[in-house]
């Protein structure tokens, strides 16, 4: 059986949207399969363009290449832009430049912009070169942002009205713009005489007042001005601070030059909240289209670093050696401590990037949180050791053994505890992603600790 055929056996199980209908996935499949382009036509165009991208996102590379092939008047503007970066990437390679520019050229800028990114520098000269110089202008300007910033994710199309106009002012403006507005936009930005935004309007407040009524009277004072290079996260934590449905993007004189919405901010919140539930786990994302080894090359590193530690912690246990060998319990047990005190810091590690992610965690209550942590560890440990302390005297009769792993427990998951706050802690005060290194350290040292109290305790005490 091909890559292909065993894969499309794979998928229609394993991946399938829970909002889209199998049969559909596997009707297109076979579509596909026959070359039928008219069949792949009817099956997809009665679609919104986000399923047709979760549709496409679930067959196989060799599928979503052959589409494309048939079926390239599928992959609009608006298509491409609803896919995910590696899937586009893909479609994009089969697309001839005159259909990219179309493309381009019907979607908002800042989704052009998402778009044109992918392509390769000779291509994107190519399609730059086939659109408008206003549209090629938008995107370049957005391109020249770092990667991840305000500038790169915002709009160019908005609608702004000079501080001095009425109400009515604003409508004959909107009636003679001939289909220049942005496709969608909420709030209408008030500037003055060097198109400074001196305020916003939602539109309905503007739809419910009178005509004579200045926009003046009717605007808010921005809540936020963004700053192009500020960076995206940064944008997003502004956003759900203030509720904000769009905002406005000034340059460096402080004129409006652009907005962001909130469709863009909740694609960011997503990402960054994803980003950093993987980077806890030590891996990156992984695409429907990423082949095996792609898979090994971005996990096997964190791979490395574990097994190093996982070799530190084996040393302190060969410390012990000769308690164990006396005392075979030792070696049934001490997994037991490592693994409570392991599960202890990885708890209140999430806890604690959860807290420095959303701002939560201040100079004015760190002192509080790194308390509450080490004393919740404490009284956890204090409750399982007098659990386990039950246990190992029912199992092995042998109440200075009970009395070990109970002290031992209360020691690493008090320490567990503390580590869980600490490490991220002083990772994100160096500069570093505490989400990205701290589970490593947090359970090398739970199991460090967990293993030295024990097998330590167990030296002293037995023997």
């Amino acid at each position: 059986m091909s890559d292909d055929a065993f894969a499309d056996e794979l998928l229609p199980d394993t991946h399938a949207h829970a909002d889209i209908d199998t049969d559909l996935i596997s009707c297109l499949r076979d579509a596909i399969r026959r070359s039928d382009a008219d069949e792949i036509r009817q099956i997809l165009a009665p679609l919104h363009v986000a399923d047709i991208a979760d549709v496409i996102e679930q067959l196989s590379v060799g599928k979503q290449e052959k589409l494309a092939e048939l079926t390239p008047d599928i992959l609009t503007g608006e298509v491409l832009a609803e896919l995910e970066p590696d899937t586009r990437e893909i479609l994009m390679e089969w697309l001839d430049t005159a259909h990219l520019a179309a493309a381009i050229t019907d979607l908002d800028s800042d989704d052009a912009t998402e778009v044109v990114e992918e392509l390769d520098e000779e291509t994107r000269a190519a399609v730059l070169a086939e659109i408008s110089d206003e549209d090629r202008e938008a995107v370049e300007t957005s391109l020249a942002y770092d990667e991840d910033t305000a500038g790169r994710l915002m709009q160019r199309d908005f609608v702004a009205a000079p501080d001095f106009w009425t109400v009515g002012h604003f409508y004959e403006h909107m009636m003679s713009t001939d289909g220049e507005l942005p496709d969608k936009f909420h709030d209408v930005f008030v500037v003055d005489a060097a198109h400074r935004p001196v305020g916003e309007i939602p539109v309905c407040r503007l739809l419910s007042a009178s005509r004579d009524v200045p926009v003046s009277d009717l605007m808010e004072v921005p809540r936020i001005l963004v700053d192009p290079e500020t960076d995206q996260e940064e944008v997003a934590y502004l956003f759900r601070k203030y509720h904000l449905v769009s905002a406005p993007v000034v340059d460096a004189a402080g004129r409006l030059s652009g907005m962001l919405t909130l469709d863009d901010i909740v694609d960011v919140i997503q990402d960054e909240n994803k980003e950093d539930l993987l980077a806890l786990a030590g891996v990156t994302d992984a695409g429907l289209a990423d082949t095996v080894l792609r898979s090994v090359q971005a996990r096997a590193p964190w791979l490395l670093v574990n097994l190093f530690t996982a070799i530190l912690a084996s040393g302190v246990i060969a410390m012990f050696q000769g308690s164990i060998e006396r005392i075979v319990a030792l070696a049934v047990l001490m997994p037991i401590v490592a693994s409570m005190g392991g599960n202890a810091g990885t708890q209140s590690l999430a806890v604690a990037v959860r807290s420095i992610a959303e701002r939560d965690l201040t100079p004015a209550n760190t002192v509080r949180v790194i308390w509450r942590e080490l004393a919740t560890g404490t009284v956890n440990g204090v409750v399982f050791a007098a659990v386990m302390g039950g246990v190992t005297l029912a199992w092995f009769r042998d109440g200075e053994l009970a009395a070990v792993i109970a002290i031992a427990m209360v020691l690493n998951l008090a320490c567990a505890g503390l580590s869980g706050i600490l490490i991220p802690l002083g990772l994100h005060r160096a500069g570093a992603d505490p989400a990205v290194a701290s589970s490593v350290f947090v359970t090398t040292v739970t199991d460090i600790i967990g293993f030295l109290a024990f097998l330590g305790l167990a030296t002293l005490v037995l023997l």
